[in-house]
């Protein structure tokens, strides 16, 4: 993953196009209930700045499907820009109309300007090439530093790189550097948890990952599907019955690489998809009728952990168990404690796992948390992510 960043490209009084990913959390009332999005896209809006560029900075929010829809303006964005960079940001009412360009082409060095959401346009998800044309007219060098969305190629993530000299700004390389050194040159034993409901989302990451981990750990509700494809009850406990023979598959290759796949020995079960229901914890080869697998039990949590402190790198995607829940966030908020104290690189890999490290407050403690939950999945699969594949080699 040898990219150009904004370090490696002339940038002084030049007009850059911005692609970040301000597709930040609202209240009812358009109030920015979590900046952590667009405070993440401060180092590279700064470097731009120090540059004496004139920015034009562009992002998605939400899913307005090609309308222009008020509640999904960028507008509170704009905002809180401002606020944390302590100058004007001047909005556009449009992404590629009238207002837009006439405000693009009076943009002076450090002046910037914050385009309307591009996905008011549905030619931003089809990767249009007139619309990616249009949005790299306004600029001479494009940034992309939108990790979350570099899976897709839509236009303003991939199409204007072809129009435009294309590098990354410093999120982008820190993700690379981070998720890229953990897969291609990992510090050992190294070692991989991976929680989430359903094996089926899984599938290739674990696939993926059974040919570089040392130990893989499963946690969440894709662990009773591994429990039933070893013939036992896993009560009302989600399962996906289509992919038993899958998991079956999974847990001989790992025995064919030799690597450590570690399954829970206990589970913590409720009687109903509620934060109060009635609770116990049992072996997980007694699961009852008429009950369900909500939360790791003690003893996989003890297991977990002495094994975490072998560990070397650590890379972990997907809660647990029912973290929203206070009663099933026991373990994984035992093993987010566990690696903020263990000697290691710890690197979570976005999504609802980046959510329960932050809700216990311990992402100062982590190594890296990634921006991209489905970004940094397909990363760790191995696969071409089209975002940073249209980026110029160093």
């Amino acid at each position: 993953m040898n990219k150009k960043t904004v370090k490696d490209i002339d940038l002084k009084g030049k007009k850059v196009l911005v692609r970040c990913d301000f597709n930040v959390p609202m209240d009812e009332n358009q109030k920015i209930t979590d900046n952590t999005r667009i405070v993440a896209a401060m180092p590279t809006i700064k470097y731009l700045l120090e540059n004496n560029c004139a920015i034009i900075l562009c992002s998605h929010l939400g899913r307005p499907k090609g309308e222009f829809k008020p509640e999904f303006s960028l507008k509170p964005v704009a905002k809180e820009l401002a606020n944390l960079l302590g100058k004007e940001i001047i909005m556009a009412n449009d992404v590629i109309g009238e207002d837009a360009k006439a405000k693009a082409s009076k943009l002076e060095q450090g002046q910037i300007l914050l385009l309307e959401n591009v996905r008011f346009h549905k030619e931003e998800t089809d990767n249009d090439s007139a619309f990616a044309k249009e949005l790299a007219s306004m600029a001479e060098i494009y940034v992309s530093d939108a990790f979350g969305s570099t899976h897709r190629a839509h236009a303003s993530t991939a199409g204007v790189a072809e129009f435009l000299p294309a590098v990354s700004g410093f999120l982008i390389e820190k993700e690379l550097q981070f998720l890229g050194n953990a897969i291609s040159n990992p510090e050992r034993p190294f070692v991989a948890i991976l929680g989430g409901a359903k094996v089926s989302d899984k599938i290739g990451v674990i696939d993926s990952l059974l040919q570089k981990v040392d130990t893989l750990m499963i946690g969440g509700g894709m662990a009773y599907t591994f429990f039933k494809a070893q013939g036992y009850e896993v009560g009302d406990s989600i399962c996906e019955l289509d992919k038993l023979d899958l998991a079956r598959d999974l847990m001989k290759k790992a025995e064919e690489k030799g690597v450590k796949l570690m399954l829970p020995v206990d589970t913590k079960i409720g009687k109903e998809y509620k934060p109060d229901t009635e609770s116990k914890t049992v072996a997980w080869t007694e699961i009852p009728q008429g009950w369900e697998g909500f939360d790791i039990g003690e003893e996989t949590i003890k297991q977990y952990i002495e094994e975490l402190k072998k560990a070397k790198t650590v890379v972990w995607n997907g809660p647990l168990g029912l973290f929203e829940f206070d009663q099933f966030a026991v373990g994984t908020n035992s093993i987010a404690k566990a690696l903020a104290e263990i000697n290691a690189t710890t690197i979570i890999g976005g999504g609802d796992s980046s959510a329960a490290v932050k809700k216990i407050g311990l992402e100062d403690k982590m190594t890296h948390i990634s921006t991209g939950g489905g970004a940094s999945l397909e990363f760790l699969e191995g696969k071409a992510l089209p975002g940073i594949e249209c980026l110029l080699n160093k």
